[in-house]
């Protein structure tokens, strides 16, 4: 949403105080403390509120849990584990002990009735270390990568293929790692479903109601050496090391109160310790605010375990009803989990949008409508199987942001997310067969349709000869509205037209919109042939590789019309580009020329599609939200390499280490971006993809095709289980065999019948590693026959066939060389 050089901007951001839930409209008040007044029972043994719970009537949350770092373990606790504390619950004595031999030690509570749960610590370093095996910049000038057009990081770490994990994360700074302890620039945030409000901790464990270091002074002299993390893998607790040394340092422990009622005050659990050999030499406890005199009594280190075990409990329930990952570092797992346990803190009571956390960007009201919230949630939430959660968000948005015009209610409508609006709701309808939802919404929903097919009338009615004939025109971005000339963005931009074809034409094939089908698919197919036409005739002269640009009619390149006006009609091309190749409706030669025209012309950075404004010599900024449309397209168009650099890179810079805060947009250079929660979903639905892909049109899905090679190597299982498809939910895992030689994968579809299509192409993806290649590929449940063209065995599906089973040989190549990278199609 912003125009903005990252690390220019966290050097100039001030203090901004935290946004007033008080200001939202009496209706939506009056909701929020209804829903709060109905919470009973969220941590008690009475009946959950449905909305808190996330369960809506016919999606009840499944009782599979993604266990991630939250186990079950004996009672009897090893020597190396140390007794800290012991507490009465529910009528149950519960003892807790804690590792504390090593640095990220698990804490285990072990009941009397011989139950335990084993809660896990994470750190990751905050700070940056230049390593001889990973220099900085691969050894470029900061300079040069940011003024360059081409990104030169990203050639260089692509020059062998799959790039490497660690390369990719350890050369360059990480985000926030260049960031001095200033108050107001907060590191984390904590908070419940419940509440309205989430709670900012700072680099130091501060708040803005405690202060860690008022009894443990000691961390400003260490706060060099930052550790984030979180507890349980994934649960949204903040966890800071201060390393002192290889065996001594400080820890501070936050994370909320998960019985508070508080409809707006977020009330928090401390706890600070000094670690040295093993052995904790110094401890405190705190809750909320510091304690006043004789008045106010600190907190009992029971009372911290036992509100502990309940935050555990409280998250596990909340998050039941999500596919469940397993990959060879879990933490890629965990990111999965996390991410939506921060969307149901940002989303006062689970549920209302909310774009940031906590400061005024991008937590105002006035960001509440922004499309982007509503189609990054929706999707993300459906192909990770949360439906509860997904019928939320779509009956929020179109009761609270949708009108019976079509138009929405905030700021800056987007052009091209109408379209993109209309393509989830058919995935919705598709995915969750809940019909009635989108019945209800049914007026609205043909409204929406025809915002794009007026905007495409107004278009036919200019000159055959206008370079925007037949193309809707329209916003890009909603910043374009607050410009002193916003009709200078009122354009026929390519993405405009290209996610109304897509959206117009998925919600046709929807039985409820049978009368208004037949319109919209003609329309679809006029506006797809004439984008295809416009492009194709669209590459500038004398460039090499060709130039595309993201709209009719001009002769400059983005970064030309950029610099030479201010506004200019190309600004924000990295969502022009994004748009028109997540529509995917354009043939492969196009696709993979806007692809280059991006990498070619200013539009890469690291990977990832650019934040692109005037280049500047000290970083290079990285777009970390609605560009997982771009690695989607990479990926449908196999450019896995590629793929798997986005996902690294937005993983390792675009989420801040340990507390994987995700930026709208961050820099290269170790500067602070601003949370915001379409990039904080990207890591889930990148994976969901990695492992299962569906074409968009086609009768075909795909699995394994973006798992990277490094990952198949490591031996371990990957997997995931009750993806969610518009076949139904499946399970599917892959795992390389070393000592048989062998690659064995398993598809199993939830339900009895299987897919249940007639032709359904199924495609496996084996990416073996360097040094090996596929051979022989055989099926032990399931059709058999097959048949082998170059690096791809082609096997046939029965509609019926419910699991499919397979064995694929591998053999060196005896020449070091990069596996083939075949499709095993069954």
């Amino acid at each position: 949403m912003k125009v903005h050089n990252a690390a220019k901007s966290a050097q100039s951001r001030t203090y901004q105080e935290m946004v007033s839930f008080c200001s939202m409209p009496l209706a939506w008040w009056s909701v929020a403390v209804w829903i709060l007044a109905c919470a009973d029972g969220v941590v008690s043994n009475g009946p959950a509120n449905n909305r808190v719970f996330g369960a809506v009537s016919g999606f009840a949350p499944t009782s599979k849990f993604p266990k991630a770092k939250s186990t079950a373990r004996s009672t009897n606790m090893p020597q190396e584990y140390t007794h800290i504390a012991q507490f009465e619950y529910n009528g149950v004595t519960w003892t807790v002990s804690e590792e504390l031999a090593t640095r990220d030690g698990d804490i285990v509570f072990s009941s009397s009735g011989n139950t335990s749960k084993t809660i896990s610590k994470s750190a990751e370093a905050a700070f940056y270390e230049e390593s001889p095996q990973y220099p900085k910049y691969l050894g470029l000038r900061i300079a040069d990568v940011g003024l360059d057009p081409r990104d030169l990081l990203a050639e260089k770490l692509l020059e062998k293929g799959e790039p490497d994990e660690q390369t990719v994360k350890n050369i360059i700074p990480p985000q926030d790692s260049a960031a001095e302890f200033v108050y107001g620039q907060w590191s984390a945030f904590i908070g419940t479903v419940q509440g309205g409000d989430a709670y900012p901790i700072f680099p130091n464990g501060n708040t803005r109601s405690f202060q860690p270091l008022q009894t443990f002074p000691e961390i400003s002299a260490n706060n060099k050496k930052r550790y984030e993390g979180l507890l349980g893998g994934w649960m949204p607790a903040t966890r800071k090391v201060f390393a002192i040394s290889n065996t001594e340092y400080l820890e501070v422990i936050v994370f909320a109160d998960v019985d508070n009622k508080d409809p707006l005050v977020t009330q928090s659990w401390h706890r600070m310790s000094h670690v040295k050999d093993g052995k904790v030499i110094k401890q405190g406890y705190g809750g909320t605010f510091p304690t006043f005199g004789l008045k106010q009594k600190g907190a009992d280190p029971s009372a911290f375990y036992l509100a502990l075990l309940k935050f555990s409990d409280y998250w596990e329930k909340h998050l039941s009803q999500t596919s469940e990952l397993t990959t060879p570092d879990p933490s890629w797992a965990d990111m999965v989990t996390h991410a939506f346990a921060k969307e149901l803190i940002v989303r006062p009571g689970g549920w209302y949008p909310k774009y940031g956390a906590v400061d005024r960007d991008y937590a105002g009201t006035e960001y509440d409508g922004f499309q982007d919230i509503f189609t990054s949630s929706l999707v993300t939430n459906l192909e990770l199987g949360r439906f509860a959660q997904a019928k939320i968000v779509l009956d929020n948005y179109f009761t609270s942001f949708v009108s019976a015009r079509g138009d929405i209610k905030m700021r800056g409508p987007e052009t091209a997310q109408f379209g993109l609006t209309l393509s989830l709701l058919a995935k919705y309808a598709n995915y969750t067969k809940d019909v009635a939802t989108l019945e209800k919404f049914k007026g609205k929903i043909e409204a929406t349709a025809k915002v794009l097919l007026d905007l495409h009338d107004e278009s036919l009615a200019l000159p055959e000869t206008a370079p925007g004939y037949g193309l809707i025109h329209g916003w890009s971005e909603s910043d374009a509205c607050l410009n002193a000339k916003p009709e200078t963005f009122w354009q026929p931009y390519y993405a405009n037209s290209a996610f109304a074809v897509r959206g117009l034409r998925d919600i046709s094939s929807i039985p409820l919109f049978a009368s208004s089908a037949p319109l919209w698919l003609s329309r679809a197919s006029t506006l797809q042939a004439r984008v295809i036409t416009s492009l194709t005739n669209s590459p500038f002269p004398n460039t090499q590789p060709s130039y595309y640009p993201p709209l009719p009619g001009t002769s400059q390149t983005f970064r030309a019309s950029m610099a030479a006006s201010t506004p200019s009609p190309q600004q924000w091309p990295h969502r022009l580009y994004t748009e028109l190749l997540h529509a995917s409706i354009l043939p492969s030669d196009l696709s993979n020329a806007l692809i280059a025209t991006l990498q070619s012309y200013g539009g890469m950075s690291l990977g990832m599609v650019q934040n692109v404004g005037l280049p500047y010599p000290e970083s290079r900024d990285l777009l970390g939200f609605i560009s997982y449309g771009y690695a989607y397209a990479l990926l449908l168009h196999d450019r896995v390499d590629e793929f798997i650099l986005f996902l690294y890179t937005h993983r390792y810079h675009v989420h801040s280490r340990g507390a994987w805060v995700a930026s709208e947009v961050a820099g290269i250079a170790g500067g602070r971006g601003t949370f915001c929660i379409p990039a904080q979903l990207t890591i889930p639905i990148l994976l969901k993809w990695m492992m299962v892909l569906e074409s968009p049109d086609a009768e075909k899905i795909e699995f394994g095709k973006g798992v990277p090679r490094a990952w198949l190597a490591t031996g371990k299982e990957i997997s995931i289980s009750n993806a969610s498809t518009r076949w139904g939910g499946v399970d599917f895992s892959i795992r390389w065999v070393k000592e048989k030689r062998v690659v064995e994968a398993r598809v199993e579809w939830r339900d009895v019948g299987g897919p249940g299509v007639e032709g359904l192409r199924v495609e496996l993806r084996v990416r073996v590693p360097r040094g090996w290649r596929v051979g022989k590929g055989t099926v032990s449940e399931g059709p058999a026959d097959g048949s082998v063209s170059g690096d791809t065995m082609v096997m046939g599906v029965n509609s019926g066939s419910r699991v499919l089973s397979y064995t694929v040989e591998v053999s060196p190549t005896g020449d070091g060389a990069n596996g083939t990278v075949p499709a095993l199609v069954m």
